[in-house]
């Protein structure tokens, strides 16, 4: 029939509803950015203090691969860990609640999948429940499984990441020297080696991620009709009626749509932790900074009478305990000039330091 009155009124009943859900998105989204946001402010502001306390950032410059592009580690990596760590728990927590609000739901139905064995009828309590679970257990393990090297190759692909974008600062900032020198042939070889083993793990990257996608793509087709195999036999049976198979079956793919977190999230979740890992590694080994050469021997510095410097059994370690340098005897006479050539990263600046 043709009510306006009541058309206004749920009209304006509509109204309020939406308007809450709106309220509800917006201070979601901005309670979303602000973790964010003070998330990563906490961390980069810790690193900051640790990589800027007295010697340790030149220490650090010594330490080799850990040592390498503090600033990708400070800024990228531990922005992109602040979004990651908001992100899964945002999704963790979503999760956690859909599956309290809809696994009673689910027991409570599977009350109605009765089994015939043997002219006995006979039900298991928490049935689709239990069905759920240990698919969503299975689907998992798989996704483990097969995606655990992501974690690896995430870490060594950011590593080559900074490598490059490294290089790149490098030339930009050396152009000058670069031309005079005529070093463009040498830095584009650089460039070029750089980019070469980013892409190779950019490929194996790309082999684990396809992996990856078989198990949680097939995960997610199976899951379609996953719940109807479930209560199929009970169907069947005449034990359970339709309507009660199409409850059944939309309680299951609620509690499967909150299981399978893990498996749709593995790729994230291993990026995570490769993030994790760098940020963690690089903030440790700047805390490890300061018990460097505690029990290492010093130099021993002896005057003697003629006018030569003499290095007899002389070695330097960087701090990443690599030995850059071991002599055991090197002889300059007074007034020699000697060039001290090497890679950068070679040890040309710890030496001057160490003398």
């Amino acid at each position: 029939r043709k009510d306006l009155p009541t058309f206004g009124s749920q009209l304006i009943v509509f109204v309020y509803i939406a308007g809450a859900l709106l309220i509800l998105n917006v201070a979601q989204t901005w309670l979303n950015q602000m973790t964010k946001m003070k998330l990563r402010e906490a961390l980069t502001r810790d690193l900051f203090a640790q990589w800027l306390a007295p010697k340790r950032a030149f220490l650090l410059a010594g330490a080799k691969e850990v040592g390498e592009n503090p600033d990708q580690r400070i800024h990228a990596d531990a922005q992109h860990l602040a979004e990651l760590s908001t992100d899964l728990g945002v999704g963790l927590v979503q999760a956690t609640l859909l599956l309290a609000s809809f696994i009673g739901v689910l027991w409570i139905l599977s009350a109605g999948v009765v089994f015939e064995f043997q002219g006995k009828s006979f039900a298991i309590p928490g049935y689709m429940v239990w069905c759920a679970l240990l698919y969503a257990g299975a689907g998992s393990w798989a996704s483990w499984r097969v995606g655990r090297p992501l974690i690896a190759l995430n870490g060594e692909r950011y590593a080559r990441e900074s490598d490059l974008r490294f290089g790149l600062v490098h030339v930009n900032e050396h152009s000058d020297a670069i031309a005079v020198y005529r070093g463009e042939a040498e830095a584009s070889d650089r460039l070029h080696r750089e980019l070469d083993r980013l892409l190779l793990i950019l490929r194996r990257l790309v082999g684990a991620t396809t992996g990856l996608t078989w198990i949680t793509a097939g995960y997610g087709w199976f899951t379609i009709v996953a719940p109807i195999v479930v209560a199929a036999p009970a169907y069947f049976a005449g034990d359970l009626s339709f309507g009660g198979l199409l409850m059944a079956v939309g309680a299951f793919n609620q509690v499967q749509q909150s299981l399978r977190w893990f498996v749709d999230n593995f790729g994230v979740i291993a990026d995570w932790r490769a993030t994790l890992f760098r940020v963690g590694g690089f903030r440790q080994a700047l805390i490890e900074m300061d018990k460097l050469g505690d029990e290492a021997s010093r130099i021993e510095l002896v005057t003697t009478s003629d006018d030569k410097l003499r290095l007899d059994d002389f070695g330097v370690i960087s701090p990443s305990g690599c030995t850059m340098l071991n002599e055991p005897h090197v002889e300059i006479p007074l007034g020699d000039r000697v060039l001290i050539v090497g890679e950068p990263g070679s040890g040309k600046t710890t030496l001057f330091c160490a003398m």
